[in-house]
């Protein structure tokens, strides 16, 4: 494969800084991948190669500075991990074009709620997790992890609007926890490009380490802006995710 670099690499970059920080790093890296000279379905693999250690790098940023909850997960990420692999084998089967218009109109709608929402997620007001909130949030981590393994658009900000919405963390928070189930739903992609060959692992390696610099930069400044600071950037991420897919309709 003959690579533009000059197009590659800063865009794996950005897709990993911006991904730390509010998700969506798909929306830039799938593009400069395939505008590269990657063929699609090695764009497709090689991407969730990078993207996976740059989201790894900031999990752990995150982690090692309290803003991931263990307690609250551990009972969401088998979840996560099972409904990917499900995800993934029905869309070894089926088409998942058909999922767009009602992905695009969920992304508008999470976008402008986050917008005139003015308190929600400024403040973390999550409480330790009952039973009825176990039973919630297996549920959404099966249901995130099977669009993440079937689709994947927007699956980032889906995630973070969820952790807001359901169980009242602030953005910094949110952004944190949600970085282990993205980590968790993407490895189970991540095996699958594998075994079929769509990794071109030369390419792969130096992409890694540029997102691995861009997850830790991006989830350093998430980290110290604060929820006000990721909020805009979260409503920006849902909008353009959205606008993107209404314009590949087109």
């Amino acid at each position: 494969m003959n690579i533009n670099w000059m197009i590659l690499f800063p865009g794996a970059f950005m897709a990993a800084f911006v991904d730390a920080i509010a998700g969506g790093g798909g929306i830039i890296s799938i593009p400069a991948f395939i505008m590269s000279g990657f063929p699609m379905h090695y764009a497709l693999g090689t991407n969730k190669f990078g993207m996976s250690t740059g989201t790894f790098i900031s999990t752990w940023r995150f982690y090692k500075n309290g803003k991931v909850d263990f307690d609250f997960l551990k009972y969401l990420i088998p979840c996560s991990l099972i409904g990917s692999v499900l995800g993934v084998l029905l869309v070894l089967r089926l088409d998942a074009e058909f999922l767009k218009p009602m992905i695009m109109v969920l992304l508008i709608v999470v976008g402008i709620y986050s917008f005139f929402s003015k308190s929600q997620g400024l403040v973390n007001e999550y409480e330790k997790i009952d039973r009825q909130g176990i039973f919630k949030g297996m549920l959404f981590a099966l249901c995130l992890g099977f669009y993440d393994g079937f689709f994947g658009p927007g699956t980032g900000s889906f995630i973070i609007f969820g952790l807001v919405k359901l169980f009242k963390f602030d953005y910094v928070s949110a952004s944190g926890n949600s970085k282990v189930l993205n980590l968790t739903s993407n490895f189970a992609a991540l095996v699958t490009f594998a075994i079929n060959g769509k990794i071109a692992y030369l390419w792969a390696i130096p992409t890694a380490l540029i997102m691995m610099l861009g997850g830790y930069l991006g989830s350093g400044i998430a980290i110290k802006g604060g929820a006000k600071f990721i909020k805009p950037v979260f409503v920006t991420m849902a909008l353009i995710a959205a606008i993107k897919m209404l314009i590949e309709s087109f």
